[in-house]
C-alpha cells in the first residue's frame, strides 16, 4: 500500500462565529515538542484585532441581557462538547510536550471549571448584590453590571485549563471576549473554537486571535473601544513592554488586571468570584418606596 500523504491541519483565526484567515494572509507552523509541524495556524494583524473588537462590541449588549440561568446553560453546554473532544484534546497538550497525565487533568480540569462557572451567573447577583439600608422611603440595591468587551492575553503554559480560567469569568458576568491565545501551544484554542462554533455560544461573544503575543497585546491594549484587559498570560513572557500595555490602557480608562509575577497554577484556582468581578461594576440603584 502507497504511503499516505499528510494532510497538515490549517487553522484560522475565530471572529464573530466565523473563520476568517488573516486578512494579511500570513501563516506560522505550530510544531509539538520534537519539532514535527502540527498544524498551519493563522497569523493574526492588527487588522484582526479590530475586527475582533468590533465582533465582541457588536455581541455584548446581546450576551449582557441574557438571563443569568442562560447564560449558566451556554457555559454548560461548552463543557459538554469539550468533554467530547477529550481525548484530541489530550494528545494535543501531549503533542506539545505535556506529559500524558497532566494532559489528561488539564482537560479534566477544563470541563470542572466551565462547570463551576456555569454555576455561578445565576448566583453573582445574590453575592455581589444586595439591598442597602437608607434612612428614606427608598429601595437602594447594588447589582454587578459587566464593563463591556474584554481583551485577554491567554496563559502561555496552561493552553487549555488558563484559557478556560480567565475566558470563562469574563463570560459569567455579560462581558465579551477577545483573546490572543497560546503563542506556544494554540492548537488546544483552535479546537475550543470550533467547540464554540457548534454550541450555543452567541457569535461574537468569544473571539480567538492566533498570533504573536508582542505583535497583538500592544493593538489590543491601545484600542479605544475594549474596556478591561486581563494580562494574566504575559506572565513568563520575555520581549513584550507590560509598563507600555497599562500605559496604553490608561489612555481610555480601561480597567487592566495585571499579570503576576509568574504563570499561576490554574488547578488551584479560581478563588470565589474575584476573577468574575474584576471585569464588572457594581451599580447602584434608587427606587421610591410604594404606598
Amino acid at each position: 500500500m502507497a504511503e499516505r500523504v499528510r494532510v497538515l491541519r490549517t487553522a484560522k483565526l475565530f471572529i464573530g462565529g466565523a473563520f476568517p484567515r488573516s486578512e494579511s494572509g500570513r501563516t506560522f507552523e505550530a510544531r509539538g515538542a520534537d519539532g514535527t509541524v502540527l498544524a498551519n495556524v493563522a497569523l493574526a494583524s492588527r487588522k484582526d484585532v479590530r475586527d475582533a473588537v468590533v465582533a465582541a462590541r457588536a455581541a455584548q449588549p446581546g450576551w449582557a441581557a441574557a438571563t443569568a440561568l442562560n447564560r449558566g446553560q451556554v457555559l454548560h453546554r461548552v463543557a459538554e462538547l469539550l468533554e467530547g473532544r477529550h481525548a484530541q484534546l489530550v494528545d494535543e497538550l501531549v503533542a506539545t510536550g505535556v506529559e500524558p497525565d497532566a494532559a489528561r487533568a488539564e482537560v479534566d480540569g477544563a470541563v470542572d471549571r466551565l462547570v463551576w462557572y456555569a454555576g455561578w451567573t445565576d448566583k453573582l447577583t445574590q453575592v455581589a448584590g444586595g439591598v442597602n439600608p437608607v434612612a428614606g422611603p427608598f429601595f437602594n440595591l447594588t447589582v454587578p453590571e459587566p464593563v463591556g468587551v474584554v481583551g485577554v492575553i491567554a496563559p502561555q503554559r496552561s493552553a487549555l485549563l488558563g484559557l478556560v480560567s480567565v475566558v470563562a469569568p469574563a463570560l459569567v458576568g455579560g462581558n465579551t471576549v477577545v483573546v490572543v491565545a497560546s503563542e506556544a501551544r494554540p492548537l488546544p484554542a483552535v479546537t475550543l473554537t470550533e467547540i464554540l462554533a457548534t454550541s450555543d455560544v452567541p457569535p461574537g461573544t468569544v473571539d480567538v486571535l492566533t498570533g504573536s503575543v508582542a505583535e497583538l497585546a500592544p493593538v489590543l491594549a491601545g484600542h479605544l473601544d475594549v474596556d478591561g484587559l486581563d494580562l494574566t498570560g504575559l506572565a513568563g513572557v520575555d520581549g513584550v513592554d507590560r509598563v507600555a500595555l497599562e500605559t496604553a490602557a490608561a489612555e481610555d480608562v480601561t480597567r487592566v488586571l495585571p499579570p503576576p509575577a509568574e504563570e499561576p497554577d490554574f488547578h488551584r484556582t479560581p478563588r470565589g468570584v474575584d476573577r468574575i468581578m474584576a471585569f464588572c461594576d457594581l451599580k447602584t440603584v434608587w427606587h421610591p418606596k410604594g404606598p
